[in-house]
């Protein structure tokens, strides 16, 4: 944010310097454990830029990475593309479900160019309710199935399947303690199950309203079609939240959020709840 076509009242002010709105980075997350190893969960586009922000992203050597592994949300564009920017002949490993490795591997030859050595690219399996480990990053990983949609470019193409759209519970080897990262989720049905047992999590704030972008003139989808249920409203995930003992931040913010806005009623809104607003370089200790 700002969005590179996009006029609407944020990216107007971001583009102006308005303090109120700082620009932002598209959606992704390194999880650290212990030591230097870490694990991003979702590769964006903006990967290359958020590596060169995070001093402790930084090669260490001449040919050399602290990234362990790449874990995959879904399918979505904006969470995949970045693999692309990390090809180098960098060997990489890559969680995800069944499907997503489908839709990824067979539908799209531009990521052979992730394979242009044997080592280069690693898949692993991340089967639904299994946790795998990651013991360079000392963490284990779970996914869960949350209600989503296929990625737009697969849709008519594959039927949908429960592996499409995952949450990723990824908890430390050695405290126990769990990170709920759930950034597209189309439904609360079963959020309280989805919460059980997590220290912290990182929930889909893409919308405040179901009617964001018609409203704005800016599309005629509405939140719930594009499976992300709003924060606000009787029916949004804030009330939903604000109950919750841990702690709670929103993140993959479409940049057309009033929330980003300091100031706004509805900034103000999530705050009181005990809530926050994701940006570039926070951090979650646990």
């Amino acid at each position: 944010m700002p969005q590179w076509n996009c006029g609407c009242d944020n990216c107007r002010l971001a583009r102006s310097g308005d303090a109120r709105v700082l620009p932002r980075t598209q959606d992704a997350i390194a999880v650290r454990a212990r030591g230097d190893r870490v694990l991003l969960v979702n590769a964006s586009p903006d990967v290359l830029r958020q590596i060169e922000r995070s001093p402790e992203l930084h090669p260490r050597a001449a040919r050399d990475t602290p990234v362990a592994a790449i874990a995959l949300t879904n399918g979505d564009l904006d969470h995949v593309l970045g693999l692309l920017s990390l090809r180098e002949s960098q060997p990489l490993t890559v969680l995800a479900t069944a499907r997503v490795r489908a839709g990824l591997v067979e539908r799209n030859a531009m990521l052979r160019t992730l394979a242009r050595t044997p080592d280069q690219i690693a898949w692993r399996a991340l089967p639904i309710g299994q946790e795998v480990a990651v013991p360079d990053v000392g963490v284990g990983v779970t996914a869960v199935a949350v209600a989503g949609k296929l990625p737009v470019h697969l849709v008519g193409v594959l039927a949908p399947s429960p592996e499409d759209n995952v949450a990723l519970r990824v908890r430390d080897l050695e405290t126990g303690r769990v990170l709920l990262v759930a950034t597209a989720v189309g439904s609360l049905d079963g959020v309280e199950r989805l919460l059980e047992g997590a220290d912290a999590v990182l929930f889909d704030g893409t919308f405040w309203s179901e009617d964001e972008l018609p409203a704005q003139g800016l599309g005629r989808g509405r939140a719930r079609d594009m499976a992300h249920v709003p924060i606000g409203g009787p029916d949004g995930s804030l009330r939903r939240l604000a109950t919750w003992g841990g702690r709670r931040v929103y993140t993959h913010v479409n940049n057309t959020n009033p929330v980003l806005r300091e100031g706004s009623a509805e900034r103000a809104a999530v705050e009181r709840a005990g809530c926050e607003i994701a940006f570039d370089g926070m951090e979650v200790a646990l």
